[in-house]
């Protein structure tokens, strides 16, 4: 492996050994990286610090329900064709101005080698993982309305996520390189924190991380708070003035950490109880 770029993470981004070894490998082998991890682990910010660190660009290509392989490769815009011969707008003869290229298209047609996030790639029905890793596989397809060929001239450097929200199929599993991204311990949170928050008081770093672990620890929760959120809410203390003391009083802003009513309401309810009998 001493002929390719390796990542080693950026200034923004804070990688763990393991993480650098399944990019680096992924890498090598012209594999797509899986990578997954409950919401807010970073796993979208690691294709943007992959991007960065080996100076690629950087192609999104979120996911929905209703995607398919096919959407990813090109459109063909029937309706701005129809627009055109309407009202006599340009020559709707030449097909080509009508193709719009999707983003797998894009990469391939790519003269640089560069980065394509595919997230959240469990949004998708079942057939779509498979019909996508035969179109990497091929790296190459035809425009069926023009018979114009698109060949990649550089394998992509391809970044998968998964929130886990349905298993994916065994034959796309094995064709990957597989991370799965732990949540931050204590220690590694406030190092990330550190990069968003540098000049953040140790006391107040280490009093909101306290309190932040406490509450995902918290039994019944729906939705645990995340690393994005830890760090909004800290921007939020920072802004309103608060410090340590406020927070031996309870948890301000609690909008910033719980995203569900039932969340916020059963906190809200510990919090009141816990005053009352102090």
């Amino acid at each position: 492996m001493n002929d390719f770029q390796r990542f080693r993470g950026t200034d923004r981004y804070l990688t763990s050994p393991g993480l650098e070894a399944a990019v680096n490998c992924a890498i090598a082998l012209e594999r797509p990286l899986l990578v997954r991890g409950e919401p807010g682990t970073g796993k979208t910010m690691l294709a943007e610090s992959i991007a960065a660190g080996l100076g690629m660009r950087l192609i999104h290509w979120p996911v929905k329900s209703t995607t398919r392989a096919q959407d990813g490769l090109y459109v063909y815009d029937t309706v701005a064709r129809l627009y055109d011969s309407r009202f006599n707008d340009g020559d709707v003869k030449d097909i080509r101005r009508y193709i719009r290229l999707g983003p797998l298209g894009e990469s391939f047609a790519s003269q640089e080698r560069l980065v394509l996030l595919i997230d959240e790639i469990d949004k998708a029905d079942l057939e779509f993982p498979n019909d996508l890793l035969h179109e990497l596989d091929r790296m190459r397809f035809v425009i069926n309305e023009t018979k114009d060929e698109i060949a990649a001239r550089e394998r992509p450097v391809v970044v998968i996520t998964s929130n886990a929200e349905k298993e994916l199929p065994d034959a796309f599993l094995r064709r990957c390189v597989f991370h799965f991204i732990e949540f931050p311990d204590a220690e590694l949170m406030a190092r990330i924190v550190r990069v968003h928050h540098p000049k953040l008081e140790t006391q107040l770093l280490e009093r909101t991380l306290q309190a932040f672990y406490a509450l995902r620890n918290e039994h019944g929760l729906r939705k645990r708070p995340s690393t994005s959120e830890l760090i909004d809410w800290i921007a939020a203390l920072k802004r309103a003035g608060l410090g340590t003391k406020d927070l031996d009083e309870g948890l301000p802003f609690l909008g910033v950490l719980l995203k569900r009513e039932q969340d916020i309401l059963a906190m809200a309810e510990r919090q009141a109880g816990g005053r009352g009998r102090g």
